[in-house]
């Protein structure tokens, strides 16, 4: 796709987004986002066949916010465990600021969760790579003692993902903050475990 054409998915996707973010997803038309767009029906269809269409390149396009933040964390030259630590707090905090930007769009994602699902599989396996990345350095520099971490990335990959909806609806407030007691416990879980240790 040329850079002309580029532009213009790029400023229909975003139309939509405020628009999805505005009013709903169910009440945002494709004529609407063509109307907002200043941009005929006949180009709106010429990048997207549906809304359906445009509402995951939506998604794709938040996701890549995430995906390009988490990229820089995993780059950085710090510890395997700090890095493991900055990776949930950003994690964190990049989903925050997708569902300020996105109001009501995160309506549609508790009730078409599964839409969602389809549409972050490629993000997903992305992140269980960069995670069993920071592992394997862990491992290498004698930090972490994991014998399998390719299946310990896909747990870790479900833990952090099981806390977003309860995140997004409110009931973790204060989890990026590294004195809260939230973030402690997720600290503690990850490096001490819970079971009792012999003295």
């Amino acid at each position: 796709m040329n850079t002309a054409m580029g532009k213009t998915r790029d400023k229909l996707i975003e139309v939509a987004r405020l628009l999805f973010a505005r009013t709903g997803v169910e009440n945002t038309t494709m004529n609407d986002i063509a109307a907002a767009s200043k941009k005929g029906r006949r180009t709106l269809y010429t990048y997207f066949k549906s809304k359906t269409d445009i509402y995951h390149a939506v998604v794709n396009s938040e996701l890549e916010i995430l995906h390009t933040t988490l990229e820089m964390v995993v780059n950085k030259d710090i510890p395997a465990d700090e890095k493991l630590l900055e990776f949930i707090r950003t994690r964190s905090e990049i989903i925050k600021q997708v569902v300020f930007r996105n109001g009501t769009l995160r309506a549609h994602f508790f009730r078409d969760i599964w839409q969602v699902e389809n549409v972050r599989k490629n993000f997903d396996l992305q992140e269980i790579h960069y995670i069993q990345t920071i592992l394997n350095e862990g491992v290498e520099k004698d930090i972490f003692a994991i014998e399998d971490t390719a299946s310990m990335a896909i747990i870790l990959h479900h833990a952090f993902k099981g806390l977003e909806i309860p995140y997004i609806r409110g009931k973790m407030e204060g989890i990026t903050h590294s004195g809260n007691k939230t973030m402690e416990s997720i600290v503690n879980l990850l490096y001490n475990g819970i079971k009792k240790k012999n003295k």
